[in-house]
């Protein structure tokens, strides 16, 4: 088939383009945020192919998967009037927990008959108000990067974009605290400055932008990761660093208290408790290890591509027929 997406998460869209389709991804001259073309951080096999405006409009296509809600007018525009959902099979795929009055938020395709909304999450889909729009749920899967956890740091890693800017979202004001348990690397886009905005010194908060092939070498050698996220879906760098053989430490919300068992890293409301948690790492590298083996073990069982994949062929052959 000629699935349709745009460039809007380009480690979900990693794993999603390991199917056996052909991936249309517009591109535009600017790049911008609706034609970004192909990921230049990511691994993208040549079946995602590059498509531009014009080449769109007269493009076959079987299925559109649309992921902001802007894009159902957008992909009409692009398509010559061919409609998602309506003259062209759709599915919206929701990446986010939702915002402002959280139990009552209405998600943008709430009510509608035309199409299915997947969540990445059960917990997204529990906190949406969909209305009668029909719903799944289909968990994240990853490219198995393999085990290459060494610890052979005793650092923390920590994954966020643009820490500064989303604040308490990200758990940006707990890390001075964390980091008086165990220094800290945080990587990830905007992270230039951090260590001065938080007060610490430049050797308790290190931070660096680096692409995926890079960044899971650097996360395995770190001894444990950190997600001292408050409100989020669920992030990716926390199920890759599990598929890396790393411990992990994280605030107990949203989806984490599903995706992190009981043996693979700590778990709690209380960031004491995770920092209590990382000094013992630092001390205990074998115990982190043997715990990380285990965060691995349970990343490969639930957010493994083999099932990811099956389960989006299952939907978008459902779809399509």
């Amino acid at each position: 088939m000629n699935i349709l997406l745009w460039h809007v998460h380009g480690s979900w869209t990693t794993a999603f383009v390991q199917g056996p389709h052909t991936y249309l991804v517009p591109v535009t001259p600017d790049r911008g945020p609706d034609g970004r073309g192909r990921a230049r951080t990511f691994t993208w096999p040549v079946s995602v192919r590059e498509v531009t405006p014009e080449e769109l409009r007269d493009t076959p296509v079987d299925l559109v998967l649309l992921q902001r809600p802007h894009e159902p007018a957008l992909a009409e525009r692009r398509l010559g009037g061919r409609r998602p959902g309506r003259d062209v099979p759709a599915v919206y795929l929701e990446h986010n927990a939702p915002d402002g009055a959280v139990p009552d938020t209405r998600h943008p395709c709430a009510d509608r008959d035309d199409l299915t909304l997947v969540h990445v999450t059960h917990f997204n889909r529990l906190f949406w108000d969909c209305g009668t729009t029909r719903t799944e749920v289909i968990e994240h899967g990853i490219v198995d990067p393999g085990h290459r956890y060494s610890g052979r740091l005793a650092r923390a890693a920590v994954v966020v974009n643009e820490p500064v800017r989303r604040a308490r979202y990200t758990g940006t004001d707990l890390l001075p605290a964390l980091a008086q348990a165990v220094p800290l690397d945080v990587f990830g886009m905007g992270t230039e400055g951090l260590a001065g905005h938080l007060g610490l010194p430049a050797d308790r908060c290190r931070t660096a932008d680096l692409p995926q092939s890079e960044l899971h070498t650097a996360l395995a050698e770190r001894r444990m990761y950190l997600h001292p996220v408050r409100w989020t879906s669920l992030g990716l760098s926390l199920l890759e660093a599990m598929h890396l053989g790393m411990p992990v430490l994280a605030l107990a919300t949203t989806e984490a208290v599903e995706a992190v068992p009981p043996g693979a890293g700590a778990l709690s409301t209380r960031p004491d408790v995770l920092a209590r948690a990382a000094r013992r790492y630092l001390h205990e590298l074998e115990a982190a290890a043997a715990d990380g083996a285990r965060a691995r073990q349970a990343a490969l069982e639930r957010y493994g591509l083999k099932r990811f994949l099956a389960d989006w062929e299952r939907l978008i052959t459902e779809v399509c027929s």
